[in-house]
């Protein structure tokens, strides 16, 4: 793999999908700023729509490993690494059967997965509903598995380990340094997986760098103004985002949006 140069990016930027990409990176930063979840729900199926599941993928791995990484390292001491670890090996376990997925299905096939996916989590996430059970080792592999899955064939990782933790009887601050951790290190495992097979290319990295720009301002945008909505409102607005993106994303659009 080499480095991008200028040409890539201007080749990026000349493309007539690359004003699209950057509107969809800046919602998805705005989401993720003020709601702390759902940029993946609303970027992934977008993404996928205007270019293809695997320039989704990779774009938003990149993305959001490098801005997570800073927050991820210094909620390392608070974690409760005897949690996070095992569900960590069993996602990094399935991680390379989800990579090999995004490269060998069909990229219509695998939109509708996502947009299913995607639509199936939003229901359970607006219905309240959490895991209340304990925390057994069964269920936190066959958690880590699944998650490991979505990370590496659609960069959908989150919701089920966010479900699972949220129902323990952690405090918050450990929950939400758990998460991090968990994140940074299933990001890494996923940097060396996609470049393991080839997927990480001198043109996506120039895109993603392009990319990250909105998605970055707009996270801070979203984080100032709307610090002060009620949890309710701004879950509401959030929902609602997320479930349009999905929708907007279906290939029966196409002829329409793309």
């Amino acid at each position: 793999m080499t480095l991008p140069d200028s040409l890539l990016f201007a080749a990026a930027i000349a493309d007539h999908r690359f004003l699209t990409a950057l509107a969809i990176a800046a919602l998805s930063g705005l989401v993720r700023g003020f709601s702390g979840f759902g940029s993946a729900l609303i970027y992934m199926p977008l993404i996928a729509a205007i270019y293809d599941p695997q320039v989704a993928a990779v774009t938003l791995l990149l993305i959001d490993t490098a801005g997570a990484a800073p927050f991820a390292v210094r909620a390392f001491p608070q974690c409760t690494w005897r949690e996070v670890l095992p569900i960590f090996i069993a996602a990094a376990v399935a991680v390379p059967f989800g990579a090999m997925a995004l490269k060998v299905i069909d990229p219509t096939i695998l939109r509708w997965v996502m947009a299913i996916l995607v639509l199936s989590l939003l229901g359970i996430l607006m219905s309240g509903w959490r895991y209340h059970g304990r925390p057994r080792l069964p269920i936190t592999l066959a958690i880590g598995l699944f998650s490991g899955f979505g990370g590496g064939a659609v960069q959908i990782a989150g919701p089920a380990v966010i479900i699972y933790w949220l129902g323990t009887a952690n405090a918050a601050v450990t929950v939400r340094a758990n998460l991090l951790a968990y994140f940074l290190l299933l990001d890494a495992t996923l940097c060396v997986v996609y470049y393991w097979q080839g997927l990480l290319t001198a043109e996506l990295l120039a895109l993603s760098a392009l990319l990250a720009i909105p998605f970055f301002l707009t996270t801070a945008v979203g984080a100032y103004f709307f610090a002060g909505t009620s949890d309710q409102l701004y879950r509401r607005i959030a929902y609602v985002i997320i479930a349009v993106a999905a929708l907007l994303s279906l290939p029966v659009l196409d002829r329409w949006l793309r």
